[in-house]
């Protein structure tokens, strides 16, 4: 599913980040902990390198618990990157965030030089509320709806640690659909971005697959339903989600379902795993060498059509 939203101070946010790289010693990403790859942003990775980054696993209380530990695991393979897990209901992270600041940069941690720690997270990916939990005050605006921070900010966590906070940012082509579909479903994106009925058959599917005693549970179906559109037709016609005629209202019930999902009435329940993003990757990588084989191509005819009409000139 193609994501048409990338709002301008977005794009403003990603040159601010560049223009002040020098001066950050440590890249703070905020991931949802249901979808740590598709929240997680690839410009972020050009951009830090090789410097240390923590990635903050958020809304653990939402996720799968054994999958959350499986991600962490997984990220922490890569070089220079720690992991926490956290949700708005823990109070006692401070110290912990602090500690692994300064853990990541030992050589200004014993010392009076300033330590710059840049946190960085995509739309609604409850950054400002980590933010406030860090610093034990109301600090950053929060908000249900993407995009709610529009401007960068600083803030002292300690006398010699300053956090810059910057504006959620997207990234202008998400390559693998199936992130696109995981991005609307756990609300990183504003709903103008896609059609309901496509991302509730998509989630109804896959809870089929991962979930499927919790979905059985929650709708009280005596038993499974074979495919996403009978899931969501069953639904509809329990919850009264009808048009005239009987017919099951789908965005109705779309909306139903996916508001269910949002506020964990089917439980804590993860998108994605390691093992799934592998597989996905390999279809995009073929999808890129197809493109780019498609664009030689092309290039290779414009230069024979060149050709010929300048043998055609003689």
């Amino acid at each position: 599913m193609a994501i048409q939203w990338y709002p301008g101070h977005m794009h403003k946010a990603q040159k601010e980040v560049r223009e002040i790289f020098n001066q950050v010693d440590v890249f703070i990403e905020v991931l949802d902990a249901r979808i740590p790859f598709s929240s997680e942003n690839p410009l972020v990775a050009q951009i830090r390198k090789d410097k240390p980054t923590i990635k903050i696993l958020n809304k653990t209380d939402l996720a799968d618990p054994e999958k959350t530990r499986e991600w962490q695991d997984f990220l922490e393979q890569q070089k220079q990157v720690k992991t926490l897990a956290f949700n708005a209901q823990q109070s006692d992270k401070r110290e912990q965030v602090l500690q692994l600041i300064k853990k990541m940069v030992p050589e200004k941690a014993d010392s009076v030089k300033t330590i710059y720690a840049l946190i960085i997270g995509i739309p609604n990916v409850g950054k400002s509320t980590l933010i406030n939990a860090i610093t034990g005050r109301t600090i950053a605006k929060t908000g249900n709806e993407p995009a709610v921070t529009k401007q960068q900010q600083r803030i002292k966590l300690e006398e010699n640690i300053i956090l810059i906070d910057t504006p959620g940012m997207l990234w202008p082509n998400i390559e693998n659909e199936n992130s696109g579909y995981r991005l609307a479903i756990t609300g990183g994106i504003k709903e103008t971005a896609f059609e309901l009925p496509d991302i509730a058959s998509y989630a109804a599917e896959y809870f089929l697959q991962a979930y499927p005693a919790a979905v059985k549970e929650r709708f009280k179906l005596t038993e499974l339903p074979h495919s996403d559109i009978e899931l969501l037709e069953d639904i509809g016609r329990q919850r009264g989600c009808l048009r005239g005629g009987g017919m099951v209202d789908l965005d109705k019930v779309s909306r139903l379902f996916i508001m269910e999902y949002r506020d964990m009435k089917l439980g804590a329940m993860t998108l994605e795993t390691p093992e799934m993003i592998e597989e996905e990757w390999k279809e995009v990588e073929r999808i890129r060498a197809e493109k780019e084989a498609k664009k030689q191509a092309r290039e290779e005819a414009k230069k024979e059509r060149r050709s010929r009409h300048k043998k055609n000139r003689r």
